[in-house]
């Protein structure tokens, strides 16, 4: 019996992966000359990382996916990476105009006296243009996933994966307080380059000597 994992493999090197080259451009073409974008990036989620993913199970010991290849929605992903924390609201909107939302959902630390994962999270539904005609579309995931995050919490969730989702053991000690020390000067690099826009930029125009 083909598992699931098989399924995945022959869809992602079969044609996932070029559907997330199509939609990445999509995503390029709705954004424009958008000021502030970074970059725009697309994946097709490996299928070590699917199979991983697959195979959790709940806090009572029960799969966590009962149909993988529908239930796991990030199969195919998009990362917008921005300059400026303001930014990326009116990028979600600018994206929304074109890509039809499925779930919306800002990732927050659980405290305010916690720091660590930020990020702008929505689901949405894989437009067809980006399915090539002789793909079946039932080979193809219904949803992707878009991630918004400026440039210091990409960075902070790249090292975090690497070292704290990958590390072979645990942090301890002064190892989980120079990690957390690390996620609180992203915070506040993001909050004083948001500021310095604001005041340089943006306020632009603002004062009395500079009235349009």
């Amino acid at each position: 019996m083909t598992t699931p994992t098989e399924v995945y493999q022959r869809r992602f090197e079969g044609h996932l992966v070029r559907i997330a080259a199509n939609l990445e451009q999509l995503v390029l073409g709705h954004l424009g000359d958008a000021e502030d974008v970074d970059c725009v990036r697309a994946r097709a989620k490996e299928p070590a990382r699917f199979a991983e993913k697959a195979s959790r199970v709940d806090e009572q010991g029960q799969p966590k996916y009962s149909t993988p290849l529908t239930e796991i929605q990030d199969q195919i992903g998009v990362l917008v990476v921005v300059l400026y924390k303001a930014s990326v609201e009116p990028i979600r909107e600018m994206l929304q105009r074109y890509l039809r939302p499925i779930e919306d959902t800002s990732i927050v630390p659980d405290s305010y006296w916690e720091f660590g994962y930020f990020g702008r999270h929505v689901v949405m539904a894989l437009p067809q243009d980006t399915i090539p005609a002789e793909v079946n579309p039932i080979e193809v995931p219904t949803f992707f996933e878009l991630q918004i995050k400026t440039l210091f919490q990409y960075a902070w969730s790249e090292a975090n994966h690497d070292l704290g989702y990958k590390s072979p053991s645990p942090f301890e000690g002064d190892q989980s307080r120079r990690f957390a020390f690390a996620a609180a000067q992203a915070w506040g690099a993001d909050r004083a380059f948001d500021e310095l826009h604001e005041e340089l930029v943006v306020g632009r125009g603002k004062g009395p000597n500079n009235q349009g």
